[in-house]
């Protein structure tokens, strides 16, 4: 391996220790501010469904089906149904899809 790639390394090492060392360090009191507390409580879902939802709409062969496949799961995960309902439901649209379309 050349000098670049431990570089690379050492400099990914770095940044990533300090996107996690940084908020211990300088946050040492409890936050105070409600508005502050109720951003941060939705930012792991922000951040999962940032992560989710360009794969969701890039699995399949056709955008369509992967359209129609996120729909009905938000359809059925709004009608509060169970995580495998959920999954096995969008599944069988994206199927049906994918066979018609």
């Amino acid at each position: 391996m050349n000098r670049y790639v431990f570089t690379a390394i050492a400099v990914m090492a770095v940044v990533t220790y300090l996107i996690r060392m940084l908020p211990l360090t300088l946050m040492r009191r409890k936050i105070k501010s409600v508005f502050l507390r109720s951003v941060l409580a939705y930012v792991p879902y922000a951040v999962l469904t940032a992560m989710t939802v360009p794969f969701i709409l890039y699995s399949t062969a056709s955008p369509i089906s992967a359209a129609l496949g996120l729909a009905a799961a938000l359809v059925l995960s709004l009608r509060e149904q169970s995580l495998i309902t959920v999954a096995l439901g969008a599944s069988a649209v994206v199927f049906l899809a994918e066979f018609f379309v």
